[in-house]
């Protein structure tokens, strides 16, 4: 969703090409999926991640903050967002791990 400069990118879930559950079971793997989507729409839009200002990871096993976090140290690099990490009881899909939400700004002054 595009409104002037702000970009938000959310429900980004480890969706497979089928529209099965990417990954099941491994932490990493699904956050990396996560990010590729959520790379993808920006891209769509021609803005990169640097642009990208917050996430916000919804996961329902916080003690594989570790996983999590790698994947998105490779997105963001030592260009990071805000982010905050979330536990939640459960996600739309079973054997989702992490759902993802990021906002982005351009253009801005």
């Amino acid at each position: 969703m595009r409104c002037g400069n702000l970009i938000a990118v959310s429900g980004t879930a480890p969706v497979a090409a089928d529209g099965s559950t990417f990954a099941p079971g491994d932490a990493y793997r699904q956050a990396h999926r996560c990010f590729e989507i959520i790379e993808a729409a920006l891209q769509q839009l021609e803005i990169s991640l640097l642009s990208v200002i917050r996430t916000r990871m919804y996961v329902t096993d916080i003690s594989r903050w570790p996983e999590f976090g790698r994947a998105h140290r490779e997105f963001f690099g030592d260009h990071p967002p805000a982010t905050t990490l979330v536990e939640v009881r459960r996600l739309i899909g079973e054997e989702m791990l992490i759902e993802v939400e990021a906002d982005a700004v351009v253009g801005s002054d």
